[in-house]
């Protein structure tokens, strides 16, 4: 009887509860901060993919798990500098890191996409950075109007939203418009022997590719509040907001987000456009090569 008591002396708290007990015991009420182990719960669910990968013979078990590696180091990195940033609030290092994320969203298009041609990165990345930029600071100045204006806890989120999305849609709109033009290169051809302008021969070919890039931001709109409850309004539930001001936020965003994915679309095709034909009406097909 003594070495039980002195057992449960030592360690308090399994006489009390098992470590599953204190897992599973719910939150102080409005306590919602995860710990790393929980973090490590849902990463198990991981799991599911892999199996599903190894049974189908897909081939992306080790992707999945390069993912999610490089996912989870990135963003405790990103965790790490934001919060040298939020403490320093000044605008030169809110601005560098804003342009360090552009010029990786623009990056990142590209790489997505099977076909490129010569400038197609420089392109890519003047493409998202006015699309987002100008959104975005219309977003800040006109419709957010923190203070300070270059507060990082609204400019950095905002804009990050906006570059994820518009570096989708560009990528898509890209991948389609020179994979298209080669697919259908017989028809272009016939089209400029016929006398149709360079415009004349590639504009389908861009209609299609604005239309492809901009399918999954019309698909989110059109299903959001009645299927699924977008990022934006779960996070700001998530950390207490009233549902209407949440919603009301979540409807500028969508808003916000398709207007840069407008804008930087049709800008890339378009300099896509003027840099693979030329001014005697031709397309210039060894310009667009396999990635």
């Amino acid at each position: 009887m003594t070495d039980i008591e002195t057992l449960a002396s030592i360690f308090p708290t399994f006489s009390h509860a098992s470590i599953l007990g204190q897992i599973l015991e719910p939150r102080p009420k409005g306590n919602l901060s995860l710990s790393w182990f929980e973090v490590g719960v849902a990463a198990t669910l991981l799991l599911i993919n892999a199996i599903i990968s190894l049974q189908l013979g897909l081939g992306i078990a080790k992707r999945i798990a390069t993912s999610s590696v490089r996912m989870t180091i990135q963003l405790a990195i990103l965790g790490l500098v934001l919060k040298q940033i939020f403490e320093l609030a000044q605008p030169a290092p809110v601005l560098a890191l804003a342009a360090l994320m552009t010029v990786i969203a623009g990056v990142s298009a590209v790489k997505r996409i099977d076909h490129r041609y010569p400038t197609i990165y420089r392109n890519s990345i003047f493409s998202v950075w006015t699309s987002a930029w100008i959104v975005t600071s219309i977003t800040v100045l006109l419709i957010v109007r923190p203070q300070p204006w270059y507060s990082p806890q609204v400019v950095i989120p905002l804009l990050g939203m906006v570059l994820g999305n518009s570096l989708t849609g560009i990528s898509l709109g890209l991948d389609r418009f020179l994979s298209e033009l080669r697919n259908r290169r017989g028809e272009v051809e016939t089209m400029l022997a016929l006398g149709a302008t360079r415009w004349e021969s590639c504009r389908g070919v861009f209609i299609e590719a604005t239309r492809t890039a901009m399918i999954p931001i019309l698909n989110t709109m059109s299903v959001a509040g009645i299927v699924s409850i977008p990022g934006m309004m779960t996070g700001q539930l998530l950390a207490g907001a009233e549902p209407i001001e949440a919603v009301k936020y979540q409807i500028m965003i969508m808003f916000v987000i398709a207007a840069a994915i407008a804008i930087g679309v049709v800008l890339s095709l378009s300099l896509s456009y003027r840099n693979v034909t030329n001014a005697n009406h031709q397309v210039e097909w060894d310009r667009i090569r396999r990635s």
